[in-house]
């Protein structure tokens, strides 16, 4: 069976060494119909064979096989229709956005929690000591994701995201009377980051279930769910903190995220066909790696993050160290960086679907690089100019996160994506797990003013971005060439 192959998407998959099926990626003629169609192979994992030697092939198992019997497996070959739309996929976009409020709504609001621990329950910790409770809890949602994934691709999500919500907001409830170090870090980080994984996974993996040509509009929609996140709760929390206290506006917090539940549990749902054969394993699927545009891409993850989670947990803390605005006040400079971000998640998702997923998100992560080392490392006392930058680095770095998952759902079967996206996310926890340490150690270095250490803290989110911006663009070039207008 051969399908017709029509774009750059398939063309780069042929480019390698012309694997028997062909048309893993839509037809673009079909672009703005009500459905399209993915053909998969039920006895290979597609996004791999672009690593196997030209005519040899090997099955799950690890059991080779050549030519004559590429033809068989070929014939075996499943067509999956998706309906890129209606009413149901659409209900289920939203509840991933609902579920997602609730992880990345927090985590995009860390800079208001690490402003005030430093100022209370935690002032006589050091910024570094203080990093490790967001890097925990990020850690503990990327890294737990990797058991979730094969769970979610062979029973669904129900039990998942029934859990993850009732986590999360426990989490909440308990932080309302935690005063130490150690009660933070379990109830926060620990709590809140099992919950976050268990709810991570469902919310991407049921997207990719109902979408695959238009997947890059749908999850960048529902991923803009972190920014609106990122601007409620902080603006909330600067009237709630004054006021209320920290106890009840922990507590009022855990209320939103449950009312948040009821749809996400309500909507969240998949319908493609089990893969065959048992669960997968729930440990990372190394072999994986061998597919170099696959790890190149993993590796970008680590940098990005290294990039991305320094401004937004330090913005608050260094526009209140520079006097700029009072320490609650500069909430409001997170709510200006999340609502950008809403922006740069929707267009990019839109435009990454009409020019190519790879193409798109190299210019926005070159783009958060040029915006930390042109307008915040020079700003300094400069109310404008970080105004400036906090609107345009949200608005770049808006779509880091939404257009990773389909840049990594590219590569793989849809069936299997649970595990794919995963496996990635474990090599991306451990970028989250030091990037908010290592900035709080930067700035622990004294210098007039305290400068060196906002300058090396600064400094080390732009090379981190500039770093991830080589790795993407050296993955797209493996799969394309040197050719800048091909889709990809």
């Amino acid at each position: 069976m051969t399908a017709k192959q029509t774009n750059a998407e398939d063309t780069c998959l042929n480019n390698q060494t012309k694997p028997p099926l062909e048309g893993i990626c839509d037809d673009p003629e079909k672009e703005g119909s009500l459905s399209s169609k993915e053909v998969v192979s039920s006895d290979l994992d597609i996004g791999l064979e672009a690593v196997e030697p030209p005519g040899q092939r090997s099955d799950d198992d690890g059991n080779t096989f050549d030519g004559a019997d590429v033809d068989r497996v070929a014939s075996n070959a499943t067509t999956l229709n998706f309906p890129e739309g209606g009413s149901e996929g659409w209900l289920v976009v939203f509840g991933a956005f609902c579920a997602m409020i609730s992880v990345f709504g927090l985590i995009n609001s860390s800079a208001v929690f690490e402003s005030y621990f430093s100022t209370h329950q935690l002032a006589h910790h050091s910024p570094s000591e203080i990093g490790w409770i967001f890097s925990v809890y990020l850690f503990i949602v990327f890294f737990v994701g990797i058991q979730v994934g094969p769970i979610f691709d062979h029973y669904g999500g129900r039990i998942l995201v029934a859990a993850g919500s009732l986590l999360l907001c426990a989490s909440l409830l308990i932080l309302s009377w935690c005063e130490t170090y150690y009660q933070i870090m379990l109830t926060y980080s620990v709590l809140g980051g099992l919950g976050g994984a268990l709810l991570n996974p469902p919310a991407y993996g049921s997207i990719a279930h109902f979408f695959h040509e238009r997947r890059g509009l749908a999850t960048g929609i529902a991923t803009t769910s972190g920014g609106v996140g990122g601007i409620v709760f902080p603006l909330l929390l600067r009237h709630l903190l004054p006021t209320l206290g920290f106890a009840w506006s922990c507590r009022i917090l855990a209320l939103i995220l449950l009312g948040l539940a009821v749809p996400a549990n309500l909507l969240i749902k998949t319908r493609l066909p089990r893969a065959p054969g048992g669960m997968a394993s729930v440990w990372p699927d190394l072999t994986i790696f061998r597919d170099p545009r696959y790890a190149l891409s993993s590796v970008g993850v680590v940098f990005m993050e290294w990039g991305l989670f320094t401004p937004t947990t330090f913005i608050v803390s260094y526009a209140a160290a520079h006097g700029t605005r009072s320490a609650t006040d500069s909430y409001v400079l997170l709510a200006y960086l999340n609502a950008a971000s809403v922006v740069g998640r929707v267009v990019p998702g839109f435009l990454a679907d009409k020019f190519g997923r790879f193409n798109v998100i190299v210019i926005t992560i070159s783009f958060c690089a040029i915006t930390v080392l042109a307008l915040w490392l020079p700003a300094a006392s400069s109310g404008s100019m970080l105004i400036a930058f906090v609107v345009l680095f949200g608005f770049a770095s808006g779509s880091n996160l939404g257009l990773i998952p389909v840049c990594f759902g590219q590569l793989c079967d849809s069936r299997h994506y649970g595990r794919y996206f995963s496996t990635a996310m474990m090599v991306a926890s451990f970028g989250t797990l030091s990037s908010v340490p290592i900035a709080g150690a930067l700035l622990d270095i004294r210098g007039e003013g305290n400068q060196t250490g906002w300058m090396s803290l600064i400094l080390f989110s732009g090379i981190s971005y500039a770093i991830a911006m080589v790795c993407y663009a050296a993955a797209r070039v493996l799969a394309v060439g040197w050719r800048p207008l091909v889709k990809f």
